[in-house]
């Protein structure tokens, strides 16, 4: 199986929802789980800045490599979507990473 890749664009529409964008099991069949954060108004900041946060995050994120495993931004909600492997603590520790370069982050939600 062939799992999508991190997904760190601005993401204004897709034809497809995210529900089966996002993997629900790795390449051996074990589920997955998920976490969401936010960043308020990064929507309305200079196109500068939106580009260094989602440099920032996908950053943050490529150092977590062994463990995510799809990522997307919607800019239109100011959305980050991660799902992960299910390794202890590693939800928070990623949340963590992310909120120490972009400060104005915050996790919604976890699953």
């Amino acid at each position: 199986m062939n799992l999508p890749k991190l997904a760190l664009f601005p993401l204004l529409d897709s034809a497809e929802p995210l529900r089966k964008r996002a993997p629900a099991v790795d390449e051996h069949g074990k589920a997955l789980s998920d976490f969401m954060m936010i960043i308020p108004g990064l929507r309305n900041k200079p196109r500068q800045l939106i580009q260094q946060t989602l440099y920032d995050v996908h950053a943050t994120l490529t150092c977590f490599q062994h463990a995510v495993v799809f990522a997307e931004f919607n800019l239109k909600l100011n959305l980050l979507w991660v799902s992960i492997r299910p390794l202890d603590n590693i939800r928070f520790e990623i949340a963590n990473a992310v909120r120490l370069r972009v400060p104005d982050a915050r996790l919604v939600s976890h699953i």
